[in-house]
């Protein structure tokens, strides 16, 4: 077949091949469809949505957040971490981002991470309770561990057998 006008060219719609970008308009109907599935308690399903136009759309702060929070709700705790920390690492200054991280962390267990983030974003927002309180909280869980750490490690008294001895 010879190369012809645009006249002659097939009617049928242009088909999306692998490796193209998605229409803008897919990533946000993505993000959309995405931001009701979280509204709707939906999270996982959101996140699976969201996943799509974070691939779609690597550099979106907004559609990263989304995907990081749903990660969040859905208990991804470490999908959500790593969605903040690209955030994060993004935009420095970013509060919110500082704080879901910190919390995302907090959930995997490493609270000493999430201590740094936390007082990162309450540093930023003092003013903000949420951040405040949390940092709190995670400074507590820290402490409260490590008393709990040295009372394991205290050597048994004189005169005292040791357990399985």
């Amino acid at each position: 077949m010879s190369e012809g006008s645009s006249a002659s060219r097939d009617s049928r719609p242009e088909e999306k091949l692998p490796g193209q970008n998605p229409p803008e308009e897919d990533v946000h109907a993505w993000y959309q469809r995405g931001m009701e599935l979280l509204g709707n308690g939906s999270p996982a399903a959101a996140a699976q949505v969201l996943q799509r136009a974070a691939t779609a759309e690597p550099s979106s702060r907004s559609v990263r957040e989304a995907l990081a929070r749903a990660q969040f709700d859905a208990g991804w705790y470490a999908a959500s971490a790593d969605s903040f920390r690209l955030i994060v690492e993004a935009s420095p200054s970013d509060d919110y981002a500082h704080f879901g991280l910190g919390l995302a962390l907090a959930r995997t267990g490493n609270h000493a991470a999430a201590a740094e983030y936390l007082a990162l974003a309450a540093a930023m927002r003092p003013d903000n309770a949420h951040y405040t309180g949390a940092l709190r909280q995670v400074r507590a869980t820290l402490q409260a561990r490590a008393v709990d750490g040295a009372r394991s490690h205290k050597p048994a008294k004189a005169g005292q057998e040791e357990e399985g001895e």
